[in-house]
């Protein structure tokens, strides 16, 4: 099977054409899923003219079957719980409480790495596209939309150039909408479906956000100088 994308920025530019219907909106932001979905959507902040950042997203794994996830952290200290799985997979308070301070731990390491600083951005009355480069299980994205949720967002958008058709219906329920370039059967994994898919960097990461800061920050001084 020949891939789809020839790496993640060309995969960005499809993916952001399907969201052109954003272009120019000064409340839309786009915040993608560290590390392979910050390439693909600094192209989709690019091409839209709006904001990047990442948000952070941490599984928690039920002990012995880390698969599946009975909750999540992510930015900003934000925690998601499944009780239901909690409750049937008879996790002890010990053990979620372990997991959750792991996980936060990655999380703010992560924070510490790519933010450097620099306050995370206002989503309340956003429209917020969140971006990943592909979604397989559709489990991470998934904690990310329902953390997201509780900083009140406008709409959050869950976007992917590929995902598997399981993961897209689930995604277009939970999210306000859903967009994805392609939803190949069979899936495989999202590596396969693109020809270069090294993989990304703390600093690849870090750098594509320096640089949309930069570009904002450009942005304001030239429509202040206009003003």
């Amino acid at each position: 099977m020949s891939a789809l994308f020839t790496d993640r920025p060309e995969a960005g530019r499809q993916l952001a054409a399907r969201l052109r219907r954003l272009a120019g909106r000064t409340d839309v932001l786009v915040l993608g899923l560290p590390r392979g979905g910050v390439p693909v959507a600094a192209e989709v902040a690019t091409a839209l003219r709006a904001p990047l950042d990442a948000f952070i997203v941490r599984k928690l794994g039920v002990p012995g079957h880390e698969e599946l996830a009975m909750g999540a952290v992510a930015s900003g200290g934000l925690r998601v719980v499944n009780e239901g799985l909690v409750r049937a997979a008879r996790v002890s308070r010990r053990d979620f409480d372990d997991a959750t301070d792991r996980e936060l731990h990655e999380v703010h390491r992560r924070e510490r790495t790519y933010r450097m600083r620099r306050a995370f951005p206002e989503v309340r009355g956003r429209i917020v596209v969140l971006v990943d480069d592909g979604v397989a299980t559709g489990s991470t994205m998934l904690a990310a939309v329902h953390a997201l949720r509780q900083l009140g967002p406008a709409g959050v958008i869950a976007a992917a150039p590929v995902m598997s058709r399981e993961a897209y219906q689930a995604l277009r329920t939970e999210a306000d909408s859903c967009e994805a370039v392609a939803l190949p059967e069979p899936f495989l994994s999202v590596g396969a479906h693109y020809r270069d898919f090294a993989q990304t960097t703390d600093d690849e990461v870090r750098a594509a956000l320096q640089r949309s800061a930069s570009a904002t920050e450009n942005g304001r001084a030239t429509h202040a100088a206009g003003s």
